[in-house]
């Protein structure tokens, strides 16, 4: 490709972060609007997993879908996938239409957000343009996180829920065309001969039934939950088997060979099932604790997609200087300062601290992302680099999922207890419209103390379990630089 072409492709492919960051702070800054609407804030963790759920079981089909089609058509369709899930979920009039509008904007999502990776691995071979291109896609994300909540918030607060949907429809039509009318792809690149459909179908079956399990806690029998969790463990062990004898395995078993790769894909897990709860539940904290609308609570993502600009840009230009783990550590530290300083207070918490908070975990993603994502494709080995890319963003969204889960178990667990001790006077209905402005005022004005205090304890202690999470990673990392002195004294 020619200069031009390349600015054009690189634009495109940027947008899809964009979109990966207008859904993320819309759907979020609209939630409690949504569950309030379709009756289902018991299944707002749901509204997240099975979003993740799609995506996890597609993404590391999609970088294998690259090799055998190119990857422009695999960017092309998943965008498409992506797009269409948006209209569905826009047109959604009860829940369950929108889980599973849900999980094919998911499955689209898969591919659109991780095929870009890998093309920018293909196309600037020189690791520090890459660097400065990633930086670039996570600013996208950040500017789009900026803008998504004042829009999001005032579209729910003006119109409706249902058209915070529609936005990234034509920022997905743009794109999908430059792809096709400036890549150009080259064919000698893909890759020919049997296709891994047993070891695709064992990935599918084993991720879906090890995360059902997941999700059916706090929902669903003891038995049912420890059943399917067990035999999705099983399969993964049948999965692992499988590929070991493939001649072109969906997910490589030498990757788990590579020391380095596992200390990635470990803080990547980790980093991301904690980093999830603060987007999900901080605007619900200032909309159904604090009171404030739709776009006050989306506008608590701000600080923290600017930080996250700033850290993203700043991170790997000081890995010659500092190290990646040190980069990571420092990252971490500003998590642990955003989600220790939400334990410390209390139900009347000021709106300005929210935005303070928000900043320190803007800055502690932006340092540790793009450092993860450059350190994933340098440890891997040339030829594992697409399929590592892919199966880092896999683990991410397992990570999410599984914690996603226990945040809305954790969540209902509150709720329910709230409800029970009230003995009749406050119902799961009434709660349903306490994160929603425009109906709160429905609401007995003598009850709101209370029940913003049930909301409360449910977040708090969604907050402690990230804040654990968070300190893992933090001793984890530490450890790791104390072996890596070792070996070099």
């Amino acid at each position: 490709m020619n200069k031009k072409n390349l600015i054009i492709v690189t634009i495109a492919l940027l947008l899809s972060n964009a979109m990966a960051g207008l859904d993320g702070t819309i759907i979020n800054t609209a939630l409690p609007s949504i569950v309030s609407d379709l009756h289902g804030i018991q299944y707002m963790g749901w509204i997240v997993a099975v979003f993740l759920l799609g995506m996890a079981v597609a993404t590391p089909l999609w970088s294998k879908l690259g090799e055998r089609i190119g990857n422009r058509g695999a960017y092309q369709l998943a965008t498409f996938l992506f797009a269409i899930g948006a209209v569905f979920q826009a047109t959604s009039s009860n829940i369950v239409f929108f889980l599973v509008a849900r999980v094919v904007m998911g499955i689209g999502a898969g591919g659109m957000n991780t095929i870009p990776f890998i093309i920018y691995a293909d196309i600037y071979k020189n690791i520090k343009k890459r660097s400065q291109v990633i930086g670039y896609a996570t600013a996208s994300y950040s500017i789009a996180s900026i803008i998504g909540p004042l829009v999001g918030g005032w579209i729910v607060d003006t119109f409706s829920w249902h058209w915070v949907f529609y936005i990234n429809v034509p920022i997905a039509l743009i794109s999908i065309i430059s792809i096709q009318f400036f890549f150009k792809e080259e064919v000698k690149k893909r890759q020919k001969g049997n296709i891994d459909y047993l070891g695709a179908g064992m990935m599918i079956v084993s991720l879906v039934t090890l995360l059902t399990g997941i999700q059916m806690i706090g929902v669903g029998s003891i038995n049912l939950v420890v059943g399917l969790i067990i035999a999705g463990i099983i399969l993964l062990g049948i999965l692992y088997r499988v590929e070991d004898r493939a001649v072109d395995p969906i997910i490589p078993n030498r990757l788990f060979k590579n020391k380095k790769l596992i200390v990635d894909f470990i803080i990547f897990a980790f980093l991301w099932g904690a980093f999830i709860s603060f987007n999900i539940y901080i605007p619900m904290w200032a909309q159904g604790i604090l009171g404030m609308s739709a776009l006050i609570g989306g506008a608590t993502q701000i600080p923290g997609a600017m930080t996250n600009l700033f850290g993203s840009l700043s991170g790997p230009s000081m890995i010659p200087r500092l190290g990646k783990y040190r980069i990571i550590t420092i990252g971490t530290i500003s998590f642990i300062i955003s989600f220790a300083g939400m334990l410390v207070v209390g139900v009347t918490v000021p709106f300005w601290y929210l935005l303070l908070m928000g900043a320190f975990e803007g800055f502690g993603l932006g340092m540790c992302f793009n450092v993860l994502q450059l350190s994933v494709q340098e440890d891997a080995e040339g030829r594992d680099v697409p399929i590592a890319t892919s199966f880092a963003y896999l683990l991410r969204i397992l990570s999410q999922t599984f914690m996603s889960s226990i945040y809305g178990v954790i969540l209902n667990s509150a709720l329910l207890k709230g409800v029970n001790q009230s003995h009749g006077k406050i119902t799961m209905e009434m709660l349903n419209k306490l994160s929603d402005s425009k109906r709160v005022s429905s609401l007995p004005e003598k009850l709101l103390p209370a029940m913003r205090q049930i909301m409360y304890e449910g977040l708090h202690n969604i907050m402690v379990i990230a804040t654990i999470l968070l300190i893992i990673v933090l001793l984890f990392n530490l450890w790791i630089q104390a072996q890596s002195r070792k070996q070099l004294s």
